[in-house]
């Protein structure tokens, strides 16, 4: 078994390094990032994509920039202290450069675009707050008094919520879909601004939640939801990726 690193001469192996990070929580993320990366350079050469000897030196140049390793002897010295071959490091570095290719194109402006176009509502947002109560009746009240007095929404949040909102008059801000519970969120995204939702039960009914809807926003493409379409794009792709492999635990 390889070793990892030695302890007063004691050497730790790969399986014990292993045993660790997944005591650690960490096995699992490395991991998935692991095959994430590999399954996009595999899925960069079966559509095709090419990768010149001049874009891997390049990354390969950047590599050592980052690393302030100025000389190929400053390289070399680097690997060995890795133990990792120049025909590693080169395998490394071309995989890179697929990977970005294929993700270039796959969250290119078209296609981004596309999506937003074909996917507009789910990137529609509202402004909310919401008072807090621990009881039903509580919540029931609450409602009745805001629905007499709305412009006292504040003031109740600040005296009454148990949410740590209360400070800021129970502002909550911007949602996007998929920010609140489903049965909640039909009611919120079909509200006009000003109106009053709820009393909602928290799922084990310890707490009743009394929703605001302060303003609606529809989608437009600005550079926050373009992040969020390269960040979904890349999750289907992925996924469709995934399909096309047996992966399995070793």
């Amino acid at each position: 078994m390889t070793t990892v690193v030695k302890i007063d001469g004691v050497a730790i192996d790969c399986a014990e390094f292993s045993r660790f990070l997944k005591l650690t929580g960490q096995f699992d993320a490395l991991l998935e990032r692991f095959v994430r990366d590999r399954l996009t350079a595999l899925g960069a050469r079966r559509a095709g994509f090419n990768v010149s000897e001049a874009e891997i030196q390049e990354r390969a140049d950047e590599f050592r920039r980052q690393r302030g390793l100025h000389r190929a002897s400053d390289a070399n010295k680097y690997l060995d202290a890795l133990r990792i071959s120049l025909e590693e490091f080169e395998a490394f570095i071309t995989d890179s450069v697929y990977q970005e290719k294929v993700m270039s194109a796959v969250c290119s402006d078209q296609a981004i675009e596309a999506y937003f176009k074909l996917n507009s509502p789910k990137f529609d947002s509202i402004d909310v707050s919401h008072i807090v109560l621990d009881s039903e009746s509580k919540a029931k009240e609450m409602l009745a008094v805001l629905l007499e007095e709305p412009d006292g929404f504040e003031e109740m949040a600040r005296e009454h919520s148990l949410a740590d909102t209360r400070q800021a008059g129970g502002r909550i801000g911007k949602l996007r879909r998929g920010s609140l519970r489903p049965e909640i969120e039909a009611k919120a995204f079909n509200a006009v601004a000003g109106d009053l939702l709820g009393p909602f039960a928290s799922p084990d009914r310890s707490s009743f939640e009394v929703l605001r809807v302060d303003a609606r926003h529809a989608a437009h493409l600005d550079a926050e939801t373009c992040t969020e379409v390269r960040r979904l794009l890349r999750e289907e792709w992925f996924r469709a990726r995934v399909q096309e492999h047996v992966i399995a635990l070793g």
